[in-house]
C-alpha cells in the first residue's frame, strides 16, 4: 500500500477501546491530530474481507481512514484499489460506510441515486456495479398477489376497472359525476356518484343486489368491509337496526365476484400489467436484510469467564450498527446479555448516554444480577417496588436524570408510572382523538356498524378521560418526566407484553386486532416514537421469543413500534393498507356451530407476497429460532396421558352444549351466561369436576390422581440424582382462602405417598425477589423436586434447569408462546440431564383434546414466518388451520373449468345453505302449529291451574303466627328452624351419583325433595304441591329455610308470568300459520346453479367420490373433526387476569 505509516502498540488510550497517538506524522512531514472516533460518532466496523483478516473502523472526520488489527494500526489518506468493495461513500450523505450497511436496505433507491451521481461524478461508479450485483430479483406478475383495496394501486385503475366490468357510461366520467377517490390521510376510498348509474344492469343485478349496487359493494371491498344490509325494525316503540341475513348473503356472493373480476382484470392489459409490478418490486421488492457480523467486538469490561456466541455477538453489532432492533430470540438464546453488551457497547463507543431496561415486574433483581455478572464492573441502578411507591418515585426518577449509569433497570409497571411531559402526552393524545373522531364521522357517513362505532366512541372518551385529567394535573407536581431522564437508548424484555396496541381499521372485529385503548401499549409507543425524534429511529430494541403468539396481525404492531418511519414511507401507516397489501380477510355468514342461527365471522384467512413482507420485518427482526441455534438442550420424550371422563363430567359436557345454545339463541342474559363463562367452565371441567363443585367426588382417574402416579415414579426413581419436576397449571391456582384447588390436591396426594413436604413448592409462595431467589436455588440443588405454578409466574425467567428431569402440562394454554415459555424452563442450556420427559394430560370428551389440536397448528403456522430460511409467498393466519381441497386442485391443474366450479360451488354452498335454512324454517313452523304450541298451550293452562290449586293449599295451612315454624325433615319434626336447616344439608350430603334424589320431608303441606343439578353444578330442592318449586340448597341453614318460604311467596308471579306466557304462544300460532306455506323465493336460481354444477362435474370427472380422492396421498387421512361444542367458542378466558388477544 501507498500513503501509509505503521504504528506499533501506542502510549495513548481511549474511551472507545482502542488505542490511538494524538497526533501521526505522514509521510510528507504532514502532522495530523486524531480526533477519538467517540467524539465523531460517525463511525462503522467490519471485517475488511478484501484486505485480510484486519478490522476496520472509518473515521469520516477528515479524508483520512484508520485501520486497526490487533495491537497494530495503520492510516490512509486515500483509498486504494485494494479496499474497494469493503468501504463505500455514500453520496447523499458524503460519510463513508462498509460494505454490509451500504449494500443493504433499499437497494433499488440507492442504485437509482448512485446512477444519477455516477454520470457527473465517475468515483461512484463502483458503487453502480456494487448495487447493481445485489439486487433482489424482479418478480413478474404470477408472483404478485394483488387485492382490491391495496392503496399502491393508483384510483385511476379502480375507474378503469368499473369502466371495463360495469361498462360505466362514460360521459359519467367526463363530467366527473363519478369517480374513485383516495385519502392518503385517513387511508379511506370513496366512489362518488354511486347512484348516479341508476339503470345499469350490471350494476343492479350482475354485480350488484336492489338492496346494494355495484358501486356500493366494490367501494366496501375497497375499504376491506364486507357489505352488510340492515332493515330497520321497530321494537318497544324504538327503532332498531338488524342484519338481514337473506341481503347480506346475496350482498357477500357479488362482493365476491367483484372481487374476482379484479384479479382477472388487473394483469389482464399488457401495459398496465407492467407497470403495477415495476411499482411492487420498487415498492416491496427492493428491500435486502443487512447482515449483521459482530466478530470483531471485543467487549471491553466484560468478564472473561464468558464468551458470547456468534449469533449473540452478531445481535449485538445488530443494536449498535442498526436502526431500531427486534431481538425474536427462542427461549434459552441468552436475549439478556445480548441486550447487556448491546448497552455497554453503546455507552463505550458513544452511540448512547444512558440506557433504559424494561423488564418483567418479577425479574428486575435477576436482571440487575445477570448485568453485573457478565459486567463486574458496571455501574447500573435496579429499581425496587418501594422505589416507585408515591413517596420514593420522584427521588427515583430524580436519581435516574441525575446519575451517569451505564443501566438503570425497571419493572413494566414501573415504566409506566414515569410520564411523558404534559405537552408531549396531550398533543399524542389530541392526535389520536382527532384520528377516532374522524373514523367516527366516516363511520355515520356510511352508515356504518352501530358496535364499531360505539367502541370507537368508547375508545376516544377513555381519551378524553385521560385529556382531562392531564390538563387539571397542577404544574406544581413537579414530576420528573421520561425526556428529563436523560435516556437514549431503551431495552424492553418480553415485548409481546405490549402487543395489544390500539389501531383504528374499517374491518369489523377482526382477529388479532385490539379494538380498545390499551393504555400501557399506548405509552410504549409514545415513548417509542420521542425516542426516534431524537436518536433518528436507533434507540429502542425489543426482546421476546414469542413476536408473534396469537395472529399474524401482531407482526404489524412490532412494526410501529419498531419500523413507524418505514411504514409511513411505504403508505403503509394505515393498518388498513398493510392490510390490504398483504393480507386476506373472509367474513362468512355461517350457521352458528350448534346451529340455532347466524353470526358473521370476520376473519384473516391468509397473508401473502410473504417475502417482501418477512424482508421489511427483517430490517429490523433479527431471528433466532431453535433450528437455526442448534443449543444443547435435552432431548425431549413427549407422553400424552388420555384419561376417561366420570360420569359427571360426561354429563356437565353435554349441559356446556344447552348452555351454548341457550346463550345463541338469547335466552340468558350476558351478565347470567356467556361463551366466556362455558368455556371456562369447560376447561376447569377438563381439570377436575371438583371445580365446578367442590362437594363433587374425588375421581381415581383424574389429572391431578394421574400427574402424582407419574410424577412419584419419577421422584422415586431419581432420589440419587436429586432430579426435580415443573406442574404446570394455570387454573386453579392456590388462593389461600380454603377453597378447592389442584395445587393443594397435589400437594396432600403427593404427601400421602411419602414426599416430604419441604420437597413440594408453589411459585405462588414466593411473593417476594428474595424469596423467589431462594426458593430457585433450592430447585437447582434438589432440596426442591416439585415446583408447581403458572404459566405468567412460573414462565419466562424461571431459571432453574439444571435437575430438571419431568414437565407436567395439567391443563392446556391458549398460545404456542405459553407453551414455549413453559417447555423452555425444561428443554434449556444447563440442564444436567441428557433426556427428560413431557407430560400431556388430556381428558376424552373434554375441550382438551381440540385445545392441543388447534395450538399445535398455531405453531405450525407461526413457524413458516420466524425462520431463517425464505418465506413461502403466501401462507394462512395463524387462526385459521384448514386448506381447501378446490384450492389445491386449481393450483395444480391450471383447468379452467377448475375456476368456474370453484365460484359455483361456493354460491350453490350459500345457496342451499339458505334453503336448508328455510326448509328448515319450514319445518319447525309445522311442528310448531301441529305439536310445539298446542303443547305448550297445553303445559301454561295446567300451569295456570296448578299454581292456583299451590296458592290455595299455601294460604289455608300457613300460619297466622310469622315465628310458629314446624317442618319434618329425614321422618323428624323440627319446630327450630336453623336445626330443620342443618338436617336438610346433611341429607344432601347422602346423596350418591347424578339422578338419584332423596325426599327430605314435608312443610306446610308441601313434599321437600332434594337432587344434584349437574346442569349448573348445585343442589336443589323442589318444593311439590301441584307445581314443583324448585330452590338452590345453599351452606346456611337458616337461609335455605328462608328460601323455601321465599318460592311459596313467589307463587302469584308466577301465576302471572304463565298467564302472560300462554297469551304470547297463542299469537306466535296465529302467525306460524301466517307463514309456513311460503315458498324459498331463490329456488329458479339454485336449480340452475345446480345444473351448471353438474355439467361441470361431469366435464372434470369430480363427484363426491373423486373429490375425495384427488390430491390425497394413497395413506392420507381425514383430519379429527373436532367437537361441535368445542368449535362454539369464540372467546377464551381463565384465572389469569391478561387474557389473550385473538
Amino acid at each position: 500500500m501507498s500513503n501509509k505509516v505503521y504504528v506499533d502498540v501506542l502510549a495513548e488510550f481511549s474511551k472507545d477501546g482502542l488505542l490511538i497517538p494524538k497526533e501521526i506524522t505522514w509521510e510528507d512531514g504532514r502532522k495530523y491530530e486524531i480526533t477519538r472516533v467517540k467524539d465523531k460518532r460517525r463511525a462503522a466496523s467490519t471485517r475488511a474481507g478484501g484486505v485480510g483478516e484486519r478490522y476496520t473502523c472509518v473515521v469520516a472526520g477528515k479524508e483520512i481512514f484508520l485501520f486497526y488489527e490487533n495491537n497494530n494500526m495503520w492510516f490512509m489518506e486515500t483509498l486504494t484499489e485494494e479496499l474497494r468493495g469493503v468501504i463505500f461513500q455514500n453520496p447523499l450523505t458524503d460519510v463513508w460506510e462498509t460494505a454490509d450497511q451500504y449494500l443493504s436496505g433499499n437497494v433499488r433507491e440507492k442504485l437509482a441515486i448512485a446512477a444519477t451521481y455516477a454520470e457527473n461524478h465517475p468515483v461512484y461508479a463502483p458503487n453502480v456495479q456494487a448495487l447493481t450485483q445485489v439486487q433482489p430479483r424482479e418478480l413478474d406478475a404470477s408472483e404478485i398477489e394483488v387485492r382490491i383495496g391495496a392503496t399502491w394501486i393508483d384510483p385511476k385503475y379502480i375507474n378503469d376497472f368499473m369502466r371495463d366490468i360495469f361498462q360505466t357510461p362514460e360521459h359519467l366520467f367526463r363530467r366527473d359525476t363519478i369517480g374513485v377517490q383516495f385519502s392518503g390521510v385517513t387511508g379511506e376510498w370513496n366512489i362518488k356518484g354511486k347512484n348516479a348509474d341508476f339503470g345499469n344492469t350490471l350494476v343492479n343485478m350482475t354485480y350488484g343486489t336492489s338492496r346494494v349496487n355495484a358501486y356500493k359493494i366494490l367501494e366496501d371491498s375497497l375499504n376491506l368491509k364486507d357489505t352488510r344490509v340492515y332493515d330497520t325494525i321497530e321494537e318497544d316503540g324504538k327503532e332498531k337496526r338488524v342484519l338481514n341475513k337473506k341481503e347480506t348473503m346475496i350482498a357477500s356472493q357479488k362482493q365476491e365476484a367483484i372481487r374476482e373480476a379484479f384479479k382477472d382484470w388487473v394483469f389482464r392489459d399488457p401495459e398496465r400489467r407492467q407497470t403495477l409490478v415495476a411499482k411492487y418490486n420498487e415498492l416491496f421488492n427492493s428491500t435486502r436484510p443487512r447482515e449483521y457480523d459482530g466478530s470483531h467486538l471485543k467487549f471491553p469490561g466484560m468478564t472473561p469467564d464468558i464468551e458470547l456466541k456468534p449469533h449473540q455477538k452478531n445481535a449485538v453489532a445488530h443494536v449498535l450498527y442498526g436502526d431500531n432492533t427486534l431481538l425474536a430470540h427462542c427461549v434459552g438464546a441468552g436475549k439478556t446479555f445480548e441486550m447487556t453488551a448491546a448497552a455497554m457497547e453503546s455507552k463505550r463507543l458513544g452511540l448512547c448516554q444512558k440506557s433504559l431496561f424494561v423488564v418483567p415486574n418479577h425479574l428486575t433483581e435477576q436482571w440487575a444480577s445477570d448485568f453485573l455478572r457478565l459486567y463486574p464492573g458496571a455501574n447500573i441502578l435496579a429499581a425496587t417496588k418501594k422505589d416507585f411507591e408515591p413517596a420514593n418515585r420522584k427521588k427515583f426518577c430524580s436519581r435516574i436524570a441525575t446519575g451517569d449509569y451505564d443501566a438503570v433497570i425497571i419493572g413494566h409497571s414501573q415504566f409506566e408510572k414515569i410520564p411523558l411531559s404534559q405537552e408531549r402526552q396531550a398533543a399524542t393524545i389530541e392526535r389520536q382523538i382527532d384520528e377516532i373522531e374522524l373514523a367516527i364521522e366516516q363511520a355515520k357517513k356510511d352508515n356504518g356498524e352501530r358496535y364499531t362505532i360505539k367502541q370507537m366512541e368508547k375508545s376516544r372518551k377513555a381519551l378524553q378521560v385521560r385529556l382531562d385529567k392531564l390538563n387539571d394535573q397542577r404544574r406544581k407536581d413537579n414530576v420528573v418526566t421520561f425526556e428529563q431522564l436523560g435516556v437514549d437508548r431503551l431495552f424492553v424484555d418480553e415485548s409481546h407484553n405490549y402487543k395489544n396496541l390500539f389501531l383504528y381499521t374499517k374491518m369489523r372485529n377482526v382477529a388479532g386486532i385490539a379494538q380498545t385503548e390499551a393504555q400501557k401499549s399506548s405509552d410504549m409507543f409514545a415513548k417509542c416514537q420521542y425516542l426516534d425524534e431524537i436518536t433518528g429511529g436507533k434507540g429502542v430494541t425489543f426482546a421476546t421469543g414469542t413476536p408473534i403468539s396469537n395472529s399474524m396481525t401482531e407482526l404489524y404492531t412490532n412494526m410501529r413500534y419498531l419500523q413507524y418511519g418505514t411504514l409511513q414511507k411505504l403508505g403503509l401507516g394505515h393498518f388498513d393498507a398493510w392490510a390490504a397489501s398483504f393480507g386476506e380477510t373472509q367474513t362468512a355468514i355461517e350457521l352458528a356451530p350448534e346451529g340455532t342461527g347466524y353470526r358473521a365471522k370476520t376473519r384473516f384467512a391468509k397473508f401473502f407476497n410473504l417475502p417482501e413482507l418477512i424482508a421489511l420485518f427483517k430490517e429490523s427482526a433479527d431471528i433466532q429460532t431453535p433450528d437455526m441455534l442448534k443449543l444443547p438442550v435435552p432431548e425431549a420424550e413427549y407422553e400424552n396421558v388420555v384419561l376417561k371422563p366420570s360420569e359427571f363430567q360426561k354429563e356437565m359436557v353435554a349441559s356446556l352444549a344447552e348452555r351454548a345454545e341457550a346463550v345463541r339463541d338469547r335466552q340468558v342474559q350476558p351478565y347470567e351466561d356467556n361463551m366466556l363463562k362455558i368455556t371456562n367452565d369447560g376447561r376447569k371441567l377438563a381439570l377436575d369436576q371438583r371445580l365446578l363443585n367442590d362437594m363433587l367426588p374425588d375421581e381415581e382417574n383424574s389429572k391431578a390422581a394421574t400427574c402424582v402416579e407419574k410424577a412419584y415414579e419419577i421422584w422415586e426413581n431419581t432420589k440419587e440424582q436429586k432430579s426435580a419436576q415443573l406442574i404446570f397449571c394455570d387454573l386453579s391456582t392456590p388462593k389461600g382462602d380454603g377453597t378447592f384447588n389442584v395445587y393443594e390436591d397435589i400437594k396432600n396426594k403427593l404427601m400421602e405417598k411419602g414426599v416430604p413436604e419441604q420437597e413440594i413448592a408453589f411459585i405462588h409462595d414466593a411473593n417476594t425477589e428474595l424469596r423467589k431467589a431462594e426458593l430457585f436455588a433450592k430447585v437447582r440443588s434438589g432440596q426442591v423436586r416439585f415446583l408447581l405454578g403458572s404459566t405468567a409466574k412460573m414462565g419466562a425467567g424461571t431459571n432453574v434447569q439444571d435437575r430438571l428431569i419431568a414437565l407436567h402440562h395439567l391443563d392446556v394454554p391458549w398460545r404456542p408462546s405459553d407453551i414455549e415459555q413453559q417447555e423452555g424452563r425444561i428443554l434449556r442450556q444447563g440442564n444436567q440431564n441428557d433426556k427428560v420427559k413431557i407430560f400431556r394430560y388430556v381428558t376424552e370428551g373434554t375441550f382438551d383434546s381440540y385445545s392441543w389440536q388447534l395450538i399445535e397448528n398455531k405453531q405450525k403456522f407461526i413457524g413458516q414466518i420466524m425462520t431463517s430460511k425464505s418465506p413461502v409467498r403466501s401462507c394462512e393466519d395463524v387462526d385459521e388451520a384448514a386448506l381447501s381441497y378446490a384450492e389445491v386442485k386449481a393450483l395444480a391443474t391450471g383447468n379452467p373449468y377448475i375456476k368456474e366450479k370453484m365460484d359455483l360451488d361456493i354460491q350453490v354452498s350459500k345457496l342451499k345453505l339458505m334453503k336448508a335454512n328455510h326448509t328448515s324454517q319450514k319445518y319447525r313452523l309445522e311442528d310448531n302449529i301441529t305439536q310445539h304450541y298446542p303443547h305448550q298451550i297445553a303445559i301454561f293452562k295446567e300451569r295456570i291451574e296448578g299454581f292456583t290449586a299451590d296458592m290455595n293449599k299455601y294460604a289455608k295451612n300457613k300460619p297466622e303466627d310469622k315465628e310458629q315454624f314446624f317442618m319434618q325433615v329425614g321422618g323428624k319434626s323440627y319446630t327450630d328452624k336453623k336445626e330443620a336447616g342443618t338436617a336438610i344439608i346433611a341429607m344432601c350430603k347422602e346423596i350418591k351419583g347424578i339422578n338419584a334424589s332423596a325426599d327430605v320431608g314435608e312443610y306446610l303441606g308441601f313434599k321437600l325433595n332434594v337432587t344434584f343439578d349437574s346442569f349448573n353444578n348445585k343442589f336443589v330442592m323442589n318444593v311439590k304441591g301441584a307445581m314443583s318449586h324448585p330452590m338452590e340448597v345453599g351452606s346456611d341453614p337458616l337461609g335455605n329455610i328462608t328460601r323455601i318460604n321465599n318460592v311459596l311467596e313467589a307463587m302469584p308471579a308466577q301465576l302471572e308470568e304463565a298467564q302472560t306466557k300462554l297469551s304470547n304462544v297463542e299469537h306466535q300460532l296465529e302467525t306460524a300459520k301466517a307463514e309456513v306455506d311460503k315458498p324459498f323465493p331463490q329456488e329458479a336460481e339454485l336449480s340452475e346453479k345446480l345444473e351448471r354444477l353438474a355439467e361441470l362435474n361431469a366435464l372434470l370427472n369430480m363427484d363426491e367420490k373423486g373429490d375425495d380422492a384427488i390430491g390425497m396421498d394413497d395413506e392420507a387421512t381425514e383430519p379429527e373433526k373436532p367437537h361441535e361444542d368445542v368449535k362454539s367458542v369464540d372467546e377464551k378466558g381463565d384465572e389469569v387476569a391478561d387474557m389473550p388477544a385473538r
